[in-house]
């Protein structure tokens, strides 16, 4: 899903269009659908600044859409994959994009202008796994990747007459493209979600094991922080601030983390909390207690029967995007969107919900 700070929005409903809405006279209106990939679409990018969105698909291609008038005028960039393109990210600058994939490498993609086309450039045998996950380092440099075999891994994109080294330290100013920078091995099932702090500082991966990191200074000497989550595993991760993040996944409610002064992460609450009613709370008491009841009473069980725990209201499904909505400039995201599993896109405004944490 991709959106701007205009009500207008671009999605994908699970098939091979992208659809586009604009909110006109409190509903939304369709206005264009961009027909041009042969699979499913599994990555979308709109940037802010350059006003062009990115698609990719299941079909291995990716198109580079500019507006001309009325119309949304594709461009095909071959990413010389062999494998289904799974996500696409814009860089910050929007000078160019990534591109993670099946295929166990990730594309850097930029355009040229004199031959007037887009270049595809691959980092190759790093993964042992598909890239499931991309985020973009402050400098527009540095790309982290997360992969289904359990890894984050840190590179440099820096591309000669695309990128100026003046935006890097000292310390990575000698970077080549594809160079890896850094692995962390902190779990071993599947990693989604990755996220960089607005000043780069810190980086921010999820597992599949109900695992989220924390991992600051990522090129010196990383120092991780390792949180578990009492429920069910995270798919993406945005930093609203330096100091909080939001994670969103399995449980279908967007749960907020938060560091203290000392940089010490922890999970503060969710962030849609749905208030029981007496009656409600009630009902759940007593069916727990006849769970317990008829649980252990059968052949001598031991065994507990948990409650079911009631969802976030605004999903219900797992969600599985979440994109801020605020100005480039600004590094406190006070609105962003989530879309899910359950067809929705539901935006968020977090002054209303919580005090953001500088």
């Amino acid at each position: 899903m991709g959106c701007r700070l205009v009500p207008v929005i671009a999605f994908c409903p699970n098939n091979t269009e992208v659809h586009i809405y604009k909110f006109i006279a409190d509903k939304w209106e369709k206005l264009h659908v961009l027909s041009k990939h042969d699979q499913i679409v599994s990555g979308i990018d709109w940037g802010r600044s350059t006003n062009k969105i990115v698609t990719v698909s299941h079909d291995r291609n990716s198109y580079v859409w500019t507006q001309e008038g009325q119309d949304w005028v594709p461009t095909l960039v071959i990413l010389k994959l062999n494998r289904a393109a799974l996500c696409v990210q814009w860089s910050p600058k929007e000078n160019k994009f990534a591109v993670g994939s099946g295929a166990k490498s990730v594309c850097i993609c930029y355009y040229e202008q004199e031959n007037n086309w887009w270049i595809s450039k691959v980092i190759r045998k790093k993964h042992e796994s598909s890239v499931t996950s991309l985020a973009w380092h402050p400098n527009n440099i540095h790309l982290a990747t997360t992969s289904a075999d359990g890894k984050c891994r840190v590179f440099s994109t820096i591309i000669k007459g695309v990128d100026t080294r003046g935006s890097q330290s000292s310390a990575s100013a000698d970077w080549k493209f594809g160079e890896q920078i850094a692995q962390l091995d902190l779990t071993t099932t599947w990693a989604f979600g990755v996220s960089w702090s607005p000043s780069g500082k810190t980086l921010a991966y999820a597992g599949h094991s109900s695992m989220i990191y924390f991992v600051d200074d990522v090129e010196a000497s990383p120092a991780a922080q390792n949180l578990a989550l009492r429920d069910l595993p995270l798919r993406d991760i945005l930093f609203v601030s330096e100091k909080m993040a939001i994670g969103v996944g399995f449980d279908c409610n967007p749960l907020i983390f938060s560091a203290d002064e000392t940089g010490l992460w922890s999970f503060v609450r969710y962030l849609d909390e749905r208030k029981v009613t007496p009656s409600a709370s009630k009902a759940s008491q007593l069916s727990e207690a006849l769970g317990k009841l008829y649980g252990q009473s059968r052949q001598g069980s031991s065994d507990t029967v948990e409650p079911s725990k009631p969802r976030g209201g605004a999903h219900e499904n797992c969600i599985t995007c979440i994109v801020p909505l605020s100005k480039g400039s600004e590094s406190i995201v006070k609105r962003f969107s989530t879309s899910g599993l359950d067809g929705k896109i539901v935006v968020w405004d977090l002054e209303n919900h919580v005090t953001i944490t500088k």
